[in-house]
């Protein structure tokens, strides 16, 4: 427009004028001489413009229209064809022109002009000028007058001058430009103001199309003309072409197509001729290049040579293709599918290298349009029996960077090409291990490298836009060398263009899409449906089109990239790929990008299973590309990479070290970058990823450290990891990314997170696979990032924590391998810590059931066995104790449970970490748990009493246990509210389900329960196999029963009593009864064991005598509150009947204490009130050992008076304890009796001997057993004596008896017996014989019905006698004589040997009692009827006929002193009583027991001295003076037979000899001459005695003496006869005493005679002692003195016959 108004402006105007007078007159100036008719036209001219300007008032309209006059002058001053005149000229005419004066005829002349002046060759580039001016200043010249115009441009192309030639080119192309120009306006001005003219079809007449407005008429006409002449065939319009070259046609084609492409669009004509002239035209002009092949010889073997390819028509052709598919696809859909399958062709290895070169270019120029790609995409590809265009495009690429690889030259000398169809990668194999890495190249310049190939990298165009060399070598005709490398960079950059062209485009649409999606949501407009539901559709069909194409080609460039640009670019694109596969659902090309990122990232063939099994499936696809198949090829890495680290793979099996390159690093950073930003769309390819960063991560040797970051660690086992400096300052940096990695994945969504923590999961699975079995340190990577991930997400941690926890619990927790267990463990503590402490919202308080899903994992990880996982789960509790113990609230079943998870295999330090948690809590936490737990702490300290491996915890855990006894009964109170709501709620809820509510103990309160389980607990306790606890437990159990018993409501008592003690009673009953005999070693650095410790069987006799000694104690002292219970005469039985088990056990420990608590529950006095009387135990007489222990009640804690609590507990339940009223006994009989029974049991069943053999095993019961036994019986006694029977009497006697008969060990011996020499009785004999006392004694003052006891008790003391000669026999066992016996430490049941006790002092003292007995009870009637002295007599008379032979001689001196006594007060009752009959059988006895006595058979010892035997025999003489005044004198009431006896008696004492062993000192003595004398004396004194009252009594004296005499006289004889024979030599002794003995007789026989009345003295008798006197006389010969002193007193009396006899005369006989 300014234009306009410069040239239309009057100055402009007036200057025109002024110029065109000017240019006239210098024409006629010039033409004066030589042309005058041009000056004459050239001063008219001036005229009419003077004219005109003077006329006119639009002087520039009035010009135009006179034009064609104007402008003669001018023409014919060209028509002169002078070069000066013609270039004025021409400049004026320019200068009209362009002021727009010139009309179309007046145009018409000057083209006609120019054509002569072009004919003439004058002023070439004037002309041009001139017609340039022309055409573009106005539209007025159409039809022949421009064809004319354009011809003549096209003739002075093609003279022989170079410039003109140029010139009138470059005008060729302006004009044809400013036709379509023209057009173009035209239709904007016509635009909308009528229709479009009807389509015209297949129009026949190409010169005239008249449907067309002129202008275009023009265009359409120009534009045919050329497709013409490209077709070097005659043009239509162009009339007077001469001549044409295809290049230049080619290029205006292009030109008109790219720059006016509208007008083949709008107007149906021209898209005709596109279709039917340009497309075929383009068509035929390739097929010399699709045919061609290279380096196929025009020899006769091809009958048609064929047409060479010609590198500018190819060039341009393609040009013109670009502009075609660019433009014009929508139109020729199917042309340009053809076009693009040729230029996919072009590409191939067969062709020409610089037509490779520009194909590629040209698919450079497509691959920069992502749009042009999507609508290939959408025309081609998404469409049914189409060819799949894009995909072919993108396959073509990719098959020709991989055949630059693999060129023939790779070793092929000779040029023949690859045979079609073959393979273009058959010379590998199909996939191999991953690539190498990029990294700084060794080569300065950047380039590809691979297999040998070297390919350098230039930078061909700016990304993003494709320009192209070869194809703007519009000058060159010789095809251009193509330097190396060109091709690839060009494909290369396609590559990444199109790549990032379409990511790019599609991201763009997508999140377009998300943000009207969002903003739809926000609306809430249901109206709108989704718009372009085909956009998704496209979009994955042209990523499922491309992605094998480009993961190809993309993989092998990255393989052999050397240069880390190149690397960089490559690995973005395939990120780029991968994100966008993600965000469009795309699993399978997403996966395998990022496979290929994850190879990359890896040393090379490094086996990966992951990524193994997902590059087969794509190894094995092949892509056909026209006909061509592409392998994917993989990549071989032998590239000369910077190797940056080496380290050791990541495998199970230990293999040599691995190297990663600068480009392994830089993948992995692209790969951290990945995961980094596009978490979100990973999915399941989280697996690939955190795989090969695990691998990575274990190469680079990162370890990780607390919270699961990964530091660069120590170098491990093995070849250390070598790194160098570079890569030493990049691992902070990777190590932080990697974190940062984990951070980010707080902003990833629910289902991401999910798909993160899967693969982290199954991760972990794998490296525990590869751990097993193999102590190589594990990869803890996964193990750590799923700490991290939880670490990040806490405030989310809900949707998380199950698949976390679970798989750190069942699977990493439970590993063999210790560094990943401890990992597991810490990474569970780590979580569950973080979760208790963070804030979350609402907080833990208010949310319990998060509270109990976070703390529950840690409950989980006690079914793991290992002890590390337990240790970090303990110091885990402990944390948490410390920080959030005061609001674990309902966490604390699970806390304690935990706790108290423990097992003895777990070994001492888990036990020790798990009791300090107790400790703690016990310290600590009892008042913030809720009371519900309470019972658990109890459980809990109970199994740590129980656990086996530390028994100091188990000590102190029993002390922990007395502690809490402490704390409920402290806060007493508060427990009990606390627990009865709980129980109020526990009930309802029970009764809604209709079930009974489940509690241990349940029907008694809640409180009492808590306690219960307490004794419970303790009650376990107190049966441990270990003694010591059991001690322990044992102590602490009563203790606080005594302590804190009241507090338990009365029908408690009952569990207490059955549920309880009882039981513990039975238990440790069955524990003691079956322990091992064995003797426990005391090695292994234990404490010596004492001998009487040192078998399980003796360490348990311990626990049972505490523990019946604990019962019995509670019996005792809360005798009151257990006799109100209904049942407690069950409970007395029960107890009386573990007292009588203890007891009958073979253990004399445990059976001595079952005695002692048996006098303990015996000596109940009437029960007190036990608040009364808080010391009631010390009123009870308790054994002082039992008080000291109760003293003690637990460590160190005086005794609690627990009267107040007790009393407001009691009165909480109404409960009050009924006393009876004063004076009022309990009655008791029952109890008692069933305590005799027990008694009895007790007593029958340890004294019964033994059956069996000798040398079987028997167990004897120890004398203290015994002795307490009978010691309990006169306690006993006093409460029955009421019922006392016979019957009993009897079994008390058997039991006694028994219990005095039991031998004692020989090691045990002289401990309890006394030394032979002293007489005193063991306190068990004494014990008997004070049982029989007591029971003496009460018959004594008892009524009448008592008195028939007597006998019985004169039996049994008599049976007691008996021992002094014959110790009873107990079974079959031998005993032994104790001096005999051997002392040894002998184990019990060994068959040690059986001392038989010394009985004589007990047979001794039995018999002083009898004696007694019999002294107070001689004149009973039971005594008498009873046969007691005749019982007595049989019983003595044993001992008195051993004599010698008793085991001590002091019995039968007793048996005689007891004898005479118990005679002295029996014989008068006899006598008395003779008439009854009740003694007719005594007699006989009393005369054997006599007769046994003095004549015993046994003979005296050798060392006896004669002081002693003077002694016995005055004992003799006593026993024959008793019956000299107790007997003989009343022979009258005594049975005949009996005197006879003595008689004999006498009479043989009196004449007895003795045996032959004395020595001759002795002899006088030991003949027992004075005891003979005193026999004799008596018999003599019976037998002369007038008191004969029969005359048989009379005759047997009689016939006794005469057969004494005779003997005398026989005697004598034969000593006088012996010694006369004998002549000097002595006789033997025997004979020497015998007649001594006979001599003394005689002697004793002569005063006998002379103190008895004459008249008692038998005729016969005097003649016999008469004729003694000569035998007499014989014997003064005897040499020996003893003989002469003994017969000179047998002479001596015979001097009272020397008187001669007076009487006989006087009586009057001769």
């Amino acid at each position: 427009m300014s234009v306009k108004m410069s040239t239309s402006s009057p100055e402009a105007v007036k200057k025109l004028l002024e110029n065109m007078q000017a240019d006239l007159r210098s024409l006629s100036m010039e033409c004066k001489k030589k042309f005058p008719p041009v000056k004459e036209a050239a001063e008219s001219g001036i005229v009419k413009i003077k004219t005109i300007a003077a006329r006119n008032t639009d002087i520039l309209a009035a010009l135009k229209e006179n034009s064609s006059e104007v402008v003669q002058p001018f023409l014919m001053g060209c028509g002169t064809k002078e070069p000066k005149i013609t270039q004025l000229c021409l400049a004026a005419i320019q200068r009209l022109m362009s002021h727009e004066v010139v009309s179309e005829a007046a145009a018409g002349n000057i083209i006609n002009m120019l054509w002569q002046l072009m004919e003439n060759g004058l002023e070439e580039l004037k002309l041009l000028q001139t017609v340039l001016v022309l055409l573009t200043t106005n539209t007025i010249v159409h039809d022949e007058v421009l064809s004319k115009a354009i011809v003549l441009c096209f003739r002075l192309h093609f003279t022989k001058d170079n410039i003109t030639n140029n010139t009138a080119a470059a005008t060729v192309r302006q004009v044809v430009t400013v036709v379509f120009e023209r057009m173009v306006a035209e239709d904007d001005k016509f635009k909308g103001l009528m229709d479009e003219p009807p389509a015209v079809q297949g129009n026949s007449n190409r010169r005239s199309v008249s449907t067309l407005r002129p202008s275009a008429k023009d265009a359409y006409m120009l534009f045919q003309d050329l497709c013409q002449l490209v077709n070097a065939d005659a043009p239509y319009w162009l009339v007077g072409m001469t001549e044409m070259t295809r290049t230049f046609g080619l290029e205006l084609l292009e030109s008109v197509l790219n720059d006016f492409p509208e007008v083949f669009l709008q107007h149906q004509e021209f898209s005709f001729l596109l279709k039917e002239r340009v497309c075929p035209l383009v068509i035929k002009l390739f097929s010399p290049n699709i045919k061609f092949r290279q380096g196929s010889c025009s020899s006769a073997a091809s009958p048609v040579p064929v047409e060479k390819p010609y590198f500018p028509i190819c060039m341009r052709l393609l040009r013109v293709v670009s502009v075609l598919i660019k433009h014009f696809y929508s139109l020729l859909v199917t042309e340009c599918e053809i076009f693009l399958s040729l230029l996919v062709k072009f590409l191939d290895g067969e062709k020409p290298q610089w037509l490779r070169a520009v194909a590629v270019e040209s698919v450079h120029r497509l691959c920069v349009q992502p749009h042009l790609l999507r609508s290939f995409c959408q025309s081609y590809d998404m469409k049914q029996h189409s060819t799949k265009v894009f995909r072919d495009i993108v396959n073509a690429l990719g098959s020709f960077i991989q055949s630059l690889f693999i060129l023939p030259s790779t070793g092929n000398t000779s040029s023949t090409s690859t045979p079609p169809g073959a393979s273009v990668s058959g010379s590998q194999g199909s996939a191999q291990g991953p690539g190498a890495g990029a990294g700084a190249g060794l080569n300065a310049q950047a380039a590809f490298e691979y297999r040998g190939m070297w390919i350098p990298l230039m930078t061909v165009s700016v990304q993003g836009s494709a320009k192209a060399t070869y194809l703007e070598m519009l000058d060159k005709v010789e095809p251009p060398s193509i330097p190396e490398g060109y091709a690839m960079s060009v494909a290369f950059s396609a590559l990444l263009d199109l790549v990032r062209g379409i990511t790019t485009m599609i991201e763009r649409e997508l999140a377009k899409q998300e943000q009207e999606e969002a903003m739809r949501e926000e609306a809430e407009a249901v109206s709108s449906p989704p718009q372009e539901p085909m956009a998704h559709e496209v979009w994955e069909e042209m990523v499922n089109a491309c992605w094998c194409g480009l993961l190809a080609a993309l993989s092998l460039l990255l393989d052999a990239s050397t240069d880390e640009a190149a690397t960089e670019n490559i690995l973005k694109a395939e990120l780029c790929v991968a994100s966008l596969c993600g965000r469009l659902g795309l699993v399978t090309p997403r996966d395998a990008f990022i496979t290929a990122i994850c190879k990359a990232s890896l040393p090379p063939h490094y086996a990966l299973t992951i990524l193994s099994s997902n590059t087969t499936n794509l190894a094995n696809k092949v892509y056909s590309i026209q006909g061509q198949s592409v392998q994917m090829v993989s990549p071989s890495s032998e590239s000369h990479q910077q190797v940056v680290a080496v380290g050791q793979p990541l495998t199970a099996q230990p293999q040599g070290t691995v190297v990663l390159t600068a480009k392994n690093i830089q993948c992995m950073r692209t790969l951290l970058n990945l995961a980094h930003c596009h978490g979100a769309y990973l999915g399941t390819s989280w697996q690939l990823v955190l795989a090969t960063l695990q691998h990575l991560v274990w190469i680079l040797g990162l370890k990780p450290a607390v919270g699961g970051v990964l530091k660069p660690g120590r170098a491990v086992e093995g070849p250390s990891t070598v790194l160098t400096t570079a890569v030493m300052t990049d691992l902070p940096v990777i190590s932080n990314i990697l974190s940062r990695l984990f951070e980010s994945s707080q902003y990833l969504d629910d289902v991401s997170l999910h798909h993160l923590i899967n693969a982290l999961c199954s991760l972990s699975m794998e490296a525990m696979e590869m751990a097993y079995g193999n102590n190589k340190e594990p990869s803890l990577f996964a193990v750590a990032k799923l700490l991290e991930t939880g670490l990040v997400n806490m405030d989310r941690i809900e949707i998380l924590w199950r698949p976390l926890t679970a798989h750190l619990l069942e699977q990493v927790c439970q590993h063999p391998n210790t560094r990943m267990r401890e990992w597991g463990a810490e990474a569970i503590t780590s979580l569950i810590k973080a979760g208790l402490s963070y804030k979350h919202e609402p907080p833990l308080s208010q949310n319990q059931r998060l509270q109990l899903l976070l703390l529950n994992p840690l409950k989980e990880l006690s079914n793991v066995l290992h002890a590390d996982i337990r240790q970090k789960q303990l110091e885990c509790v402990l944390q948490i104790l410390q920080n959030q113990g005061d609001s674990l609230g309902p966490g604390w079943p699970l806390v304690l449970g935990v706790i108290g998870a423990i097992r003895n295999d777990q070994g001492e330090s888990l036990i020790r970490t798990a009791f300090q948690c107790l400790q703690l809590v016990v310290t600590d936490f009892l008042p913030t748990m809720p009371c519900m737990c309470l019972q658990v702490v109890v459980d809990v300290a109970g199994s740590f009493g129980l656990q086996n491996q530390e028994l100091n915890i188990s000590l102190t855990s029993i002390g922990l246990l007395w502690n809490i006894s402490d704390y409920f009964f402290q806060r007493g109170e508060a427990i009990t509210e606390e627990l009865e709501k709980e129980e109020a709620f526990l009930l309802k809820q029970a009764q809604d389900k209709g079930e009974p509510l489940n509690r241990p103990f349940h029907p008694a309160p809640p409180f009492d329960c808590l306690w219960l389980c307490l004794y419970s607990k303790l009650g376990e306790l107190c049966v441990d196999p270990r003694p010591a606890v059991r001690k322990s437990a044992g102590q602490t159990m009563f203790s606080t029963i005594a302590a804190h018993g009241t507090l338990l409501q009365p029908p408690t008592w009952n569990i207490v009593v059955w549920k309880v003690l009882f039981h513990l009673l039975n238990c440790v009953r069955k524990s003691s009864t079956t322990a091992d005999k064995e003797k426990i070693e005391s090695g292994g650095g234990n404490i010596l064991i004492h001998h009487s410790r040192d078998t399980a069987e003796k360490q348990w006799a311990e626990t049972w005598v505490l523990t019946l000694a604990g019962v019995a104690r509670i019996f005792n002292t809360r005798r009151y509150l257990l006799q109100q219970l209904g049942d407690f005469f069950k409970a007395w039985e029960v107890l009386l009947d573990h007292i009588q088990s203890a007891a009958l056990s073979k253990n004399n420990e445990v059976s001595l204490a079952a005695l002692k608590s048996f006098q303990e529950i015996l000596q109940l006095v009437t029960p007190i009130k036990d608040t009364d009387k808080p010391d009631a135990l010390a009123a009870m007489d308790v054994p002082s050992v039992l008080m000291e222990s109760l003293q003690g009640s637990g460590p160190g804690r005086p005794l609690i008076r627990s009267d107040s609590l007790a009393e407001r507990l009691a009165q909480r339940y109404g409960v009050q304890p009924s006393l009876p009223p004063p004076g009022e006994e309990i009655d008791d009989s029952a109890l008692w009796w069933s305590a005799w029974n027990t008694w009895y049991r007790v007593g029958t069943e340890c004294t019964r001997p033994p059956s069996g053999g000798p040398d079987k095993l028997v167990f004897v019961p120890s004398q203290p057993f015994l002795t307490a036994l009978i010691q309990i019986f006169p306690a006993l006694y006093q409460h029955i004596a009421g019922g006392f029977s016979m019957e009993d009497l009897k079994k008390l006697g058997v039991i006694l008896y028994g219990a005095v008969s039991v031998p004692i060990s020989s090691d045990s011996s002289p401990f309890i017996l006394p030394s032979y020499t002293e007489a005193v009785l063991t306190s068990l004999q004494e014990a008997v014989l004070t049982a029989l006392d007591v029971l003496q004694k009460a018959i004594c003052v008892g009524s009448e019905n008592l008195q028939v006891m007597y006998p019985a008790i004169f039996e049994q003391l008599l049976l007691f006698v008996e021992f002094s000669c014959k110790p009873p026999q107990y079974g079959k066992m031998e005993t032994k004589h104790v001096a005999n016996a051997k002392y040894n430490q002998i184990q019990l049941f060994a068959p040690a040997e059986w001392v038989a006790l010394n009985y004589v002092p007990f047979a001794e003292r039995s018999l002083e009692v009898l004696v007694d007995l019999y002294h107070k009870t001689a004149c009973h009637k039971a005594v008498i009827t009873e046969k007691v002295l005749q019982n007595i007599i049989k019983t003595v008379r044993i001992p008195l006929g051993l004599k010698y032979a008793c085991p001590a001689e002091s019995t039968w001196k007793l048996a005689v002193s007891s004898l005479l006594k118990v005679l002295s007060i029996g014989l008068p009752v006899a006598r008395q009583q003779a008439s009854s009959g009740k003694f007719d059988t005594m007699w006989p006895e009393l005369a054997n027991a006599f007769e046994d006595f003095l004549f015993t058979k046994s003979t005296p010892p050798d060392n006896l001295s004669i002081q002693e035997f003077q002694r016995n025999e005055a004992v003799d003489v006593e026993v024959v003076q008793l019956i000299s005044t107790e007997i003989l004198p009343f022979a009258n009431f005594i049975p005949k037979e009996f005197v006879g006896r003595i008689m004999s008696m006498l009479n043989r004492g009196s004449i007895h000899s003795q045996s032959s062993s004395f020595t001759e000192a002795e002899m006088d003595i030991r003949m027992r001459e004075e005891f003979s004398k005193v026999c004799f004396e008596t018999l003599l004194q019976f037998s002369f005695s007038n008191k004969v009252s029969t005359p048989q009594e009379g005759y047997i004296s009689r016939m006794a003496l005469s057969v004494l005499l005779q003997r005398a006289q026989d005697v004598l004889r034969r000593f006088v006869e012996d010694e006369r024979l004998s002549g000097r030599c002595p006789l033997p002794r025997q004979q020497v005493t015998e007649i001594i003995f006979v001599l003394k007789a005689i002697s004793t026989l002569m005063d006998s005679l002379k103190k008895t009345q004459p008249e008692n003295v038998d005729g016969n008798v005097w003649a016999q002692v008469i004729a003694l006197y000569p035998t007499l006389v014989e014997c003064i010969t005897c040499s020996s003195p003893e003989v002469s002193s003994a017969l000179r007193d047998a002479l001596g009396p015979f001097k009272d016959f020397m008187q001669p006899p007076v009487s006989k005369v006087q009586n009057g006989e001769s």
